[in-house]
């Protein structure tokens, strides 16, 4: 007979509440909460009877959480950081198979003889091309259109290089990557390379996801000034 699978206790519960909720816990870990209205919300959501647990959770969880805020480190990697922009760009998904890695291989070289610039993404099911609009159908007849599961054009890269300590740091992905998503910005695709942080938008998301980028950089190069390594 199996030994019965442990409940989490209330302390679990919360904190996995809190790590579910990103905007609570950035609230947290600055110390802007109110511990009161949130076990109340906390009990309320999941069920739990015993305030006073939920409320020490929600203060040692916070004590953790004040001795790991990083979010100057953060802020002070964008605070030198650059944003490029290239518009007229397009993706093309294809599926994830051998003959299409293939196919892709010999483009691929093709475009680095031409200095042309092709980015890919591959996921468990999927193949995602991202590349000059002007090179979409040449993608497409190289893999085959019977390849081919979606065309996105009218597409523009975003993207934020920063200074190579950002490999040495976390959460600077999330930080932009909320921002834009707070903001209602949809994003088609993401890519992450090296000091790169690339965004992919609709062309009609572009001067939002611009402006909110921008104004994250630049407040961050206000606060932190001649400190800026």
């Amino acid at each position: 007979m199996k030994d019965p699978v442990p409940k989490e206790s209330i302390a679990e519960r919360t904190r996995a509440y809190i790590d579910a909720h990103p905007s609570i816990k950035d609230c947290i870990s600055k110390d802007l909460i109110n511990y009161s209205s949130l076990a109340r919300q906390i009990m309320k959501d999941l069920d739990i009877k015993n305030e006073e647990a939920v409320m020490i959770a929600c203060r040692r969880y916070a004590q953790k959480l004040s001795k790991r805020d990083h979010e100057k480190e953060i802020l002070r990697i964008l605070g030198s950081s650059r944003i490029e922009v290239k518009t007229k760009i397009c993706s093309v998904t294809a599926k994830n198979d051998w003959t299409v890695l293939h196919k892709l291989e010999l483009v691929f070289i093709k475009l680095i003889n031409e200095k042309a610039i092709m980015q890919i993404i591959q996921g468990a099911q999927a193949i995602t091309i991202i590349a000059d609009e002007k090179l979409k159908n040449e993608i497409v007849n190289a893999i085959g259109k019977e390849n081919v599961l979606h065309v996105r054009p009218d597409l523009v890269e975003i993207t934020v290089k920063s200074p190579e300590k950002i490999t040495d740091t976390s959460g600077v992905f999330s930080f932009l990557a909320d921002n834009l998503a707070e903001n209602g910005v949809n994003l088609a695709e993401t890519v992450s390379c090296y000091t790169d942080t690339i965004f992919i938008v609709d062309e009609s998301d572009m001067i939002p996801a611009y402006s909110i980028l921008s104004n994250v950089i630049e407040s961050a190069e206000r606060t932190f000034g001649s400190d800026l390594q």
